[in-house]
């Protein structure tokens, strides 16, 4: 799956959610085209007609446009009538026969991704609550985008930086460490299984090449391991992984009981001898 194809994924899917939260009938929205200045609509969910399919919307025209420059949520309470907006796309929204309308920007590392639409075809007043949820849509989409540009630089990172089978103890090689334990961090938090799946496989990069482990350690054991092999704390791990200290000190029991090791220093040399962690 391609980045621009996830990330229609996850408007089509946020426009379920606005529909759902907000009680708003038709919801439709796009990305940011790369290269270019202007959302295309590209998703639409409850509309009537395909008047709004594709249509290009440039940075400060009309209601999307005006929330992609100011990088904030706009809202009219009668689209083909208000002085807030400029008036390029009144034939395709009246066309759908729209009135009141929302705009989310999709903002990720301070830039405009994207916009959701939410829209009534009554004119009437669309309150703070009916806000909030579409902003909370938007949010969703912005954190699953920056998990998935964190994987690929990741991913990247990784592909770079070839194992050793006996890694010599450098600041270079802590950083490939980091890495790998942000990497199987990240992991449990990708829906996409093919994403999912990469990722792994970048994980296994910066682990030494070995036939047979000499120890199978379940996926969380693992992930436990590698942030601590980084360095961290398990109150760390803990808040990285998504889990509560107990479980963390759970799986790294376990993974000591299974490795043989006494000590979570003694665990994380047992699994680097095994080719479990660079």
């Amino acid at each position: 799956m391609t980045a621009d194809a996830g990330g229609a994924v996850e408007i089509r899917n946020a426009l379920v959610r606005l529909r759902r939260t907000t009680g708003l009938p038709v919801a439709f929205g796009g990305l940011v085209e790369p290269g270019r200045r202007h959302v295309r609509i590209s998703e639409l969910s409850g509309a009537a007609t395909s008047a709004l399919s594709g249509l290009p919307v440039s940075s400060g025209n009309g209601l999307g446009g005006r929330a992609v420059a100011l990088a904030r949520p706009c809202a009219v309470t009668d689209y083909s009538s208000s002085r807030q907006i400029s008036h390029e796309y009144d034939v395709p929204v009246a066309a759908e026969g729209l009135r009141s309308v929302l705009a989310v920007p999709v903002v990720v590392r301070r830039r405009v991704r994207g916009v959701l639409y939410g829209a009534l075809r009554t004119a009437q007043p669309l309150g703070d609550r009916t806000l909030d949820a579409a902003m909370g849509a938007a949010r969703d989409v912005e954190q699953t985008l920056v998990v998935r540009e964190e994987v690929r630089e990741l991913v990247a990172a990784a592909a770079g930086a070839p194992p050793a089978a006996d890694p010599p103890p450098s600041a270079a090689w802590e950083q490939v460490r980091e890495a790998h334990a942000a990497l199987r961090a990240l992991a449990p938090r990708i829906a996409d299984p093919v994403l999912r799946e990469e990722l792994l496989d970048a994980c296994a990069l910066l682990t030494p090449e070995t036939s047979r482990p000499e120890v199978r350690l379940a996926p969380r054991e693992l992930d436990v391991l590698a942030c601590l092999a980084a360095g961290v704390t398990n109150a760390v791990a803990s808040e990285r992984l998504g889990l509560r200290p107990e479980t963390v000190k759970s799986y790294l029991r376990s993974a000591m009981r299974k490795l043989g090791a006494h000590t979570r220093g003694e665990a994380v040399a047992a699994a680097r001898r095994a080719g479990l962690l660079p």
